[in-house]
């Protein structure tokens, strides 16, 4: 991975952590200081935000930390499964997220299901994406484990010559 791929990756890592920071800051903030009017659950959607959020900076930090090890060219280990893990379980974590949301958002929309059908299709296509990330967790495993053995077949073959 070149220096710029990578630089333009963490640029925009940095971009998108600050923007969740401040979402979580304006949603806290309006937590404290903004009534609900009783027209949608605010309280419940302001949190449900915040923790989105969360969700989100785990993958982004799980990312940069991928990024790290790429550069390093120490990806190929055991050691990638943590953060490859971390992203799986941010991406289901943000699915539930949009879950409750939709679950909330469906009593206002009884005149036009629909909605919440494309909501709970939208929530479906998180959960695809991390089984996307899980079938690439998995090619990463194949090339660990191809690693260690070509590095054990590396040592047999020192020791012959």
């Amino acid at each position: 991975m070149g220096k710029l791929a990578v630089r333009a990756l963490r640029a925009v890592l940095v971009v998108v952590f600050a923007g969740t920071v401040f979402v979580q800051v304006l949603m806290v903030w309006a937590l404290a200081t903004d009534p609900e009017d009783g027209s949608l659950p605010l309280t419940p959607l302001r949190v449900i935000t915040i923790l989105g959020m969360v969700s989100a900076q785990v993958a982004l930090v799980c990312v940069w930390r991928l990024v790290t090890m790429v550069r390093r060219g120490t990806v190929f280990s055991h050691a990638a499964f943590r953060y490859v893990d971390g992203v799986i379980g941010a991406i289901v974590a943000a699915a539930l997220v949009w879950f409750a949301v939709t679950g909330l958002n469906a009593p206002g929309q009884r005149d036009d299901p629909g909605v919440t059908l494309i909501m709970g299709g939208v929530g479906v296509a998180i959960l695809g994406v991390a089984l996307i990330v899980l079938v690439l967790r998995m090619l990463l495993a194949q090339a660990v484990a191809r690693d260690v053995e070509a590095a054990q077949m590396q040592a047999e073959l020192d020791e012959v010559i």
